[in-house]
């Protein structure tokens, strides 16, 4: 089978969520970056990715990787790679992002018109044509400069992978769904723990919970543009990712996860939401301020996205809301929270110092995620 190496871009901050998933996927890294991970592969890892990995924005099919500081040398050197490795004669082709960091190239307009242009070169003098109908399946490159080192890859994923397909319906300030699976993989919860989030909106992080505690794949719903790489990705590929998918899926069991919202309307697109998701039995929906937050049982998981002020009317109210954030979290016995936020009094008016921070770039917006964490649970007899 032949060999390849895959990019998997993810959140800032996310590198180590992610590099666990692939490795238990199966697959050897070759190399940590901010924002993104590595990885050895084969042509069936374009689908085993694309479908069980929770946590990255995209899988690309990296093509090749060098240094350039002029035009000249980023068309000689894109040219001279085996774009016929990659794109048949019927192929629809285009560079359809590039961007740039600390590099001499930094105009993504002319790196994209380069960049085209001499894959266009290469492939006319392979096939022996010299216009491309450009109708067939569809081969979207994307150009990241760092440093003046260009790493370029084909996109097998094609409508980013936080498209799980679930969520239809959204409220203000949603949580992406590759962020707040991120962010569940970082605590130590798993489907025997409880689960609550208190500021639940669309239902994103209750639904993930649920998914992967009854063992739903992320990409089971969805379809993929590798899909239409026959000749790169043999079928077969793709049908036994999906078969492997629904032999994993149990929902016969038990599970304690709550979305709490005070908001009526972002608990109907929640409900529509983990219904769409197929998870709607595993997960407690209600109306309810933060500060009537109650559980019963002892060593419970916050999880949560609370509301971060951003716009000014909002911020006068911040305080309360992280005063009865903490109220509500000091009621709960042994309980741990994790909460993102870009607010900077977070720990003040919650009152407790967080025991860990990490900082994520929440899009272009610098949040913090704050691990208030509890004792561990006594083991059970064995």
């Amino acid at each position: 089978m032949i060999s390849m190496e895959l990019i998997a871009p993810c959140h800032f901050g996310m590198e180590a969520v992610l590099k666990r998933e692939i490795l238990d996927l199966g697959y050897e890294i070759s190399k940590v970056e901010d924002g993104k991970v590595t990885f050895l592969s084969d042509a069936a890892g374009i689908a085993l990715s694309n479908v069980f990995l929770r946590t990255p924005e995209r899988i690309l099919l990296k093509t090749g990787e060098f240094k350039a500081v002029t035009f000249d040398e980023l068309f000689e050197k894109t040219k001279a790679l085996p774009w016929e490795n990659y794109i048949p004669r019927d192929g629809k082709f285009w560079v359809a992002k590039a961007n740039s960091v600390k590099s001499a190239l930094f105009s993504p307009s002319d790196i994209q018109s380069i960049m085209k242009k001499a894959i266009v070169e290469r492939l006319k003098s392979v096939y022996g044509i010299s216009w491309f109908p450009e109708d067939g399946a569809s081969f979207p490159i994307r150009a990241a400069f760092m440093k003046d080192t260009v790493t370029i890859g084909i996109d097998t994923s094609g409508v980013s992978l936080h498209k799980r397909g679930y969520r239809q319906m959204t409220v203000k300030a949603p949580i992406t769904e590759t962020l707040a699976s991120a962010l569940i993989l970082l605590t130590p919860w798993n489907k025997d723990r409880i689960l609550v989030d208190p500021f639940c909106g669309s239902g994103t992080f209750p639904i993930e919970a649920a998914m992967m505690a009854a063992g739903i794949a992320p990409g089971m719903h969805r379809t993929f543009l590798a899909e239409d790489w026959k000749h790169l990705v043999p079928r077969r590929f793709w049908y036994d990712a999906a078969e492997e998918a629904n032999d994993r899926v149990n929902l016969n069991i038990e599970a304690d996860i709550q979305g709490y919202d005070i908001d009526p309307e972002a608990l109907k697109a929640a409900r529509f939401n983990a219904r769409a998701a197929g998870v709607d039995k595993l997960i407690h929906f209600q109306q309810r301020a933060v500060k009537d937050l109650r559980h019963p049982r002892p060593y419970g998981f916050v999880i949560t996205n609370p509301p971060y002020g951003e716009r000014l009317e909002e911020k006068a109210a911040l305080p309360q809301l992280y005063r009865e954030i903490g109220e509500s979290f000091r009621r709960l016995d042994k309980w741990s929270m994790y909460l993102i936020t870009s607010y900077d009094h977070a720990e003040n008016d919650i009152g407790r110092k967080a025991d860990k921070n990490r900082k994520i770039y929440n899009g272009m917006l610098k949040t913090y995620y704050y691990q208030f964490l509890g004792p561990k649970p006594p083991r059970r007899n064995q």
